[in-house]
C-alpha cells in the first residue's frame, strides 16, 4: 500500500453492526476513540471490516514494533503453538521463557546480574516493581510524577497521575505515594527557562520536600518515565535523569524506569533511559516486548531481586508463546528495526518541525526516534492548549485513512512500527499537513 483507501462512509455498514453488539456486551469503560473496527492487519495497514485501508501511526499504542503481523514473529509463534501452549512458569520449568530471561538481562544496561519477573502487561510489571522496592528497602514511601501513567491495577494506579477518571471512585489507593512535577520545559511548572533553570525541579525535592514532608530514609524508589508517555510524549532535559538519580544515589533511594511505552528499541536505542547515561535499579517493560502478544516484565539487579519463593507470582506471565514472540522480536530489533527507528524517527521529526513552522497552533515538537509528540495550542504566545483541535484532528485524520492517537491535555503522538519506510512516513506527513491546515 501507498495511500490509504477509504470506500465507505466511516463506520462503514459492517462496522456499525459490530459496534452495535459490542455495546450491547462490552465494558463500557474502554476508551474508544474513533468507529474503527479492525479485520486484518500487516505492517503499518490496518484493513477494517468494510474494506477500508488505513495507515497506522499507532502501532497498537506502541505495542506492534515489528509491525502488524511480521512474518518472522507469526511463524516462531506456529512453531512454539506446535510444542506448547502453556506450562505456568510460576510453577515450572521451559525454554522459551529461560531464554528470555536470559537474553532480557544481557542487553539491560549496567553491570552486574540481572534477574526477570514475567507478567502480562505493562501494569504488572510497575506492580511487581512497585512491591519489590517495598520488599527489598523495607521502606513505606514511593515518589512518582504528575502526568505519569504507570497503569491501572491498584499499584500501578496509585503511581500514576495521568487523568482523574482513572482515579475516580477508586480512592482510598496505596498510601504512601507523592507525586512531583516533571521536566516539562515546554510547560515549566516554576516559570523558568532551559538551562538557566539549572534543573530546578530536582533540586526543589532534595531542599523542600526532603525537608519539609518527607523524609528521604523512608522513601523506597522513584517510579519514572524516561519520557513521559500518556502525558504528553515529553522529553526531559538529558540534565533531569542523572541529577535526580544522583539524589536517588545518596539517600538509598532506588531508580525505577517505567520503559513500558518508550523501550524496546522505539527511540532509536533498546531502552529511552539509554539516551540519558542513567542505569536504573529497576526497569518495567512491555508493550513492544512481544510484537502485539500479551507480555510484560519487571528487570532488576540481582541483589535488588532477593524477594522469596511465593512473595510474588503470575499464572499467565512468561507464557510460552509470548516468549517466542520476544525472542525473535528483539533479534529484528537489534538486527534491523533498532536502526531504523533512529533514521525514520529523523525524517518523522524533521517533516513535523516543517509543518510547525506553517502552523501557529503547533506549539511543540518533541521525541526520540518514532516515539514523537505534537502539542497544539491556540497561540504560541499564550500557549493555552488546544484539547478540542487535537480532537478534531484525530477525527478527520480517521476519515482520511490516517490512525493517530492524543496523549496529554493536547498533544497528538505518532509512535509508528518500527518497520515503517520513508514513503509510509511522508504519506502520513502528507496527510497531516493537510488536515491541520483545514481543521479548526
Amino acid at each position: 500500500m501507498k495511500q490509504p483507501v477509504i470506500k465507505t462512509p466511516l463506520p462503514g455498514p459492517n462496522a456499525k453492526k459490530l459496534i452495535k453488539i459490542d455495546q450491547k456486551y462490552v465494558s463500557p469503560s474502554y476508551t474508544r476513540v474513533y468507529p474503527l473496527v479492525v479485520d486484518k492487519a500487516k505492517g503499518l495497514w490496518i484493513y477494517d471490516v468494510d474494506g477500508n485501508v488505513f495507515l497506522d501511526f499507532t502501532a497498537g499504542i506502541a505495542v506492534c514494533a515489528t509491525g502488524h503481523c511480521h512474518p518472522k514473529v507469526v511463524g516462531s509463534i506456529i512453531q512454539q503453538a506446535k510444542k506448547l501452549l502453556h506450562m505456568s512458569g510460576t510453577d515450572f520449568y521451559y525454554t522459551s521463557q529461560i531464554a528470555l530471561a536470559e537474553k532480557l538481562s544481557s542487553i539491560a544496561p549496567g553491570k552486574g546480574d540481572k534477574k526477570v519477573y514475567f507478567g502480562n502487561s505493562g501494569a504488572e510489571a510497575v506492580e511487581a516493581a512497585f512491591k519489590l522496592a517495598r520488599w527489598h528497602t523495607r521502606r513505606e514511601l514511593n515518589i512518582a510524577f504528575y502526568g505519569a501513567f504507570h497503569g491501572r491495577t491498584m499499584g500501578a494506579l496509585s503511581l500514576t497521575a495521568s487523568k482523574t477518571v482513572q482515579k475516580r471512585h477508586y480512592n482510598p489507593l496505596v498510601p504512601g505515594i507523592t507525586h512531583i512535577p516533571y521536566a516539562y520545559c515546554y510547560r515549566c511548572p516554576y516559570n523558568l527557562q532551559y538551562p538557566k533553570c539549572d534543573i530546578i525541579c530536582v533540586d526543589w525535592v532534595e531542599n523542600t520536600l526532603f525537608r519539609t514532608t518527607i523524609p528521604p530514609e523512608e522513601v523506597a524508589a522513584f517510579f519514572v518515565e524516561p519520557i513521559q508517555g500518556e502525558g504528553g510524549y515529553i522529553v526531559p532535559p538529558p540534565e533531569f535523569h542523572q541529577k535526580l538519580h544522583r539524589l536517588a544515589k545518596r539517600y538509598g533511594i532506588l531508580y525505577v524506569a517505567d520503559e513500558v511505552q518508550s523501550g524496546m528499541g522505539r527511540t532509536g536505542k533498546m531502552f529511552a533511559m539509554e539516551h540519558f547515561g542513567v542505569e536504573a535499579d529497576i526497569m518495567s517493560l512491555a508493550k513492544g516486548i512481544a510484537s502485539g502478544l500479551p507480555l510484560g516484565a519487571m528487570v532488576a539487579r540481582s541483589e535488588i531481586m532477593s524477594w522469596e519463593a511465593g512473595s510474588h507470582a503470575s499464572t499467565f506471565g512468561g507464557n510460552p508463546l509470548s516468549c517466542q514472540a520476544s525472542l525473535k522480536t528483539i533479534e529484528l530489533l537489534e538486527s534491523e528495526l533498532m536502526a531504523n527507528a533512529a533514521v525514520q524517527g529523523r525524517r518523522l521529526m524533521d517533516g513535523l518541525l516543517a509543518i510547525q513552522q506553517e502552523n501557529e497552533c503547533i506549539g511543540d515538537v518533541r521525541g526520540k526516534g518514532l516515539m514523537v509528540g505534537v502539542e497544539l495550542v491556540q497561540d504560541r504566545e499564550t500557549k493555552k492548549p488546544a484539547a478540542d483541535l487535537r480532537n478534531r484532528i484525530i477525527k478527520s485524520a480517521f476519515e482520511k485513512g490516517l490512525l493517530l492517537l492524543g496523549c496529554g491535555v493536547n498533544s497528538l503522538r505518532f509512535c509508528p512500527a518500527l518497520t515503517v519506510n520513508k514513503n509510509e512516513i511522508d504519506s502520513c506527513l502528507s496527510i497531516f499537513h493537510d488536515i491541520i491546515k483545514t481543521t479548526r
